[in-house]
């Protein structure tokens, strides 16, 4: 196959594809005959982070749901999160998975500025939060317990306790998350600051964010989480699978909490490219979000897929691991302790939940962590929040490709939200505080631990 040359303008294809399944989002259907784009670029390369939550695109290439769009597809597994990042930006990767903090990051210029953006989200939840054998054994007796087992979710009130003994017989606390824009760091932050913790300040002469901090937080690549902790660098770290129950199985540590209790159905994952591809290929950006919304939903709708996806990642191509650890969390199942197995069937969500669709809400939320932290040190008003989310996020984009694939009889209109880009209210975070995304700034001044809305870091 060779690319085709002729160039099309953004708006026309997007329209022309949004048509295709314009009915199923109650518009005219006047395009349902049409036939289907070509892509402007055929052979691509996209890179990913040995993480479980690469299924999509592990799963889009070896069900030939990309070549079924016309697309050559190749993956490579990248070392950290920068370097897909920065392989992104210089055009050696077309696109990859991306922390859903990184296209909002590099666009705000946290570390790095570039114009990168996303038209689907990969995920909800799939991270945890493990500690080390010698502080499990601190805190578990500070815990709640019934019928013999510790009450879940944990929260970070019995940590307090063993960081405060630490503190005083003068030892410092590290814990290690993936990245500074990283959902990892945010949700780990948000558990710590719930129990009266406080995880530190990014401010212009501090990159480290550990400004005031009670635990040290430090970057640390996901493969090697456990055998740092193991090596007792990090008493702790939140990452995604396997590598927290990769330390049950190698018994250095335990899983305290899932992010799923710490905020339930948290996007996770996001498919990112920069705006000069989006722009510059939008018949090919629609191709690959068609092919991965159907790697999702292939994920999503059986055990049996489940399984099978559990054997696929396990391939030292994918994520390496021995697939019995990778089933734990991939499966239905999540283990803390050795031995307490328990339920976990929102650990991986896909696309259940409207898990793809590229929300404000969500782009918002990442924006009011990053200025809690002071990632962002100024104060900005409300108007700032929505218009840099829409700048990253492109819900048009996604609509286009899931109207699509209704008019092709491969998804249901009913599958995908009818929506602005914003949730309605959402609950489901540890501490009990409710978020609004169409009131950031209020939303900001609700946490005893945090820089508000006014504050300068």
């Amino acid at each position: 196959m060779h690319a085709s040359s002729i160039p099309v303008k953004r708006r026309t294809v997007l329209t022309a594809a949004a048509a295709l399944g314009s009915a199923a989002f109650g518009l005219p259907a006047t395009a349902l005959a049409q036939k289907k784009a070509r892509p402007e670029k055929e052979v691509l390369k996209f890179g990913f982070i040995k993480l479980t939550d690469c299924a999509p695109l592990a799963v889009a290439l070896e069900k030939h749901f990309f070549e079924d769009e016309g697309l050559i597809v190749t993956l490579e597994a990248q070392a950290n999160w920068k370097v897909l990042l920065d392989r992104v930006i210089d055009g050696q990767l077309d696109g990859a998975h991306m922390l859903a903090g990184q296209p909002l990051g590099a666009t705000i210029g946290i570390g790095t500025q570039a114009d990168i953006v996303t038209a689907m989200s990969m995920d909800l939840n799939g991270n945890a939060v493990t500690v080390s054998n010698e502080v499990w054994k601190e805190m578990k007796p500070l815990l709640p317990t019934k019928d013999g087992q510790v009450v879940h979710p944990i929260k970070a009130d019995a940590l307090k306790k063993v960081v405060d003994k630490w503190k005083a017989q003068g030892r410092s606390f590290r814990m290690g998350m993936v990245f500074p824009v990283s959902t990892h760091n945010y949700e780990l932050r948000y558990w710590l600051a719930a129990g009266g913790l406080n995880p530190g300040y990014y401010t212009p002469a501090d990159v480290t964010g550990t400004t005031k901090a009670d635990v040290l937080l430090s970057v640390t690549p996901p493969p090697q989480m456990p055998a740092t902790m193991e090596a007792g660098t990090i008493n702790g770290y939140c990452v995604g699978e396997p590598w927290n129950q990769q330390a049950v199985f190698k018994n250095i540590g335990v899983p305290v909490v899932m992010d799923h209790e710490i905020w339930a159905y948290n996007p996770e994952k996001v498919f990112g490219v920069t705006r000069g591809f989006a722009d510059k290929y939008p018949n090919t950006h629609v191709a690959i979000v068609k092919a991965m919304i159907r790697a999702c939903m292939w994920l999503d709708q059986s055990m049996a897929n489940r399984v099978e996806a559990v054997k696929l990642l396990a391939r030292p191509a994918y994520v390496g691991a021995d697939a019995a650890v990778i089933a734990n969390s991939m499966t239905g199942t999540f283990e803390f302790e050795k031995g307490d197995k328990r339920p976990a069937p929102d650990f991986n969500v896909f696309f259940r939940n409207f898990a793809t669709f590229p929300f404000y809400s969500d782009a918002i939320w990442y924006l009011t962590q990053m200025r809690r932290w002071g990632q962002v040190a100024d104060n900005k008003p409300d108007s700032w929040y929505f218009e840099t989310a829409k700048k990253v996020y492109l819900p048009d984009v996604y609509r286009a490709a899931a109207a699509a694939l209704v008019a092709e009889g491969k998804a249901k209109a009913t599958d995908f939200p009818k929506t602005d880009g914003f949730k309605d209210k959402q609950g489901g975070f540890i501490d009990g505080v409710v978020y609004d995304a169409r009131k950031p700034n209020d939303y900001l001044n609700k946490f005893r631990i945090g820089l508000k809305a006014a504050d300068k870091a």
